[in-house]
């Protein structure tokens, strides 16, 4: 059932996809990328938070450790360090404020995907991310102004949702002897 849900969704990302007015393809080579990263991401927290070695806070406090040195080698290839650092906003309190909030924030985020992956599946994690994404996509079609609407793209998009929704009550994982059983 897992993966006939994984299939669908997948299959109605690429209905919607077929269809796009802009495409770009390193833009959605882009996106599988990120896709196989976020799944490797999901299962890899999920072990560590079983096997107890990390925790939490342990999780949380590697991964931005792990990051911290790629994320400087990718801003200074890209020119972005010295912009960064000569932007005017660091002397302004409400920047430094609002700066500080988004901070706060991203912990949260953070914090959130850890525990919502401790406390249930590593796939439900991924699809409440998806149905984050759905959401943000369908207020985009109203508030932004840049979607290209067409009837392939919208019924790829509630193809998606509908997978999405239905998916919580249909797959479970159960463990076995040999590791997890997917229904």
């Amino acid at each position: 059932m897992v993966q006939g849900t994984v299939f669908c969704m997948i299959g109605g990302a690429l209905i919607a996809a077929s269809d796009d007015l802009a495409f770009d393809f390193l833009g959605y080579l882009f996106i599988m990328i990120n896709n196989v990263c976020t799944a490797a991401n999901g299962v890899y927290v999920k072990k560590k938070l079983e096997s107890k070695e990390l925790g939490k806070y342990g999780l949380l406090f590697y991964n931005a450790l792990f990051m911290l040195l790629p994320s400087i080698v990718c801003a200074y290839l890209s020119g972005e360090i010295k912009p960064a650092l000569d932007y005017d906003g660091w002397k302004n309190p409400w920047f430094l404020g609002q700066f500080g909030l988004s901070c706060v924030m991203g912990f949260i985020l953070m914090y959130s995907v850890i525990l919502c992956t401790q406390h249930n599946s590593a796939l439900t994690t991924t699809i409440v991310g998806c149905l984050k994404n759905t959401i943000i996509t369908y207020a985009g079609m109203v508030v932004g102004g840049d979607y290209i609407f067409s009837w392939t793209n919208f019924m790829g998009l509630n193809i998606r949702l509908e997978i999405i929704l239905i998916k919580p009550e249909k797959c479970t994982v159960e463990p076995s002897y040999y590791g997890y059983l997917w229904d």
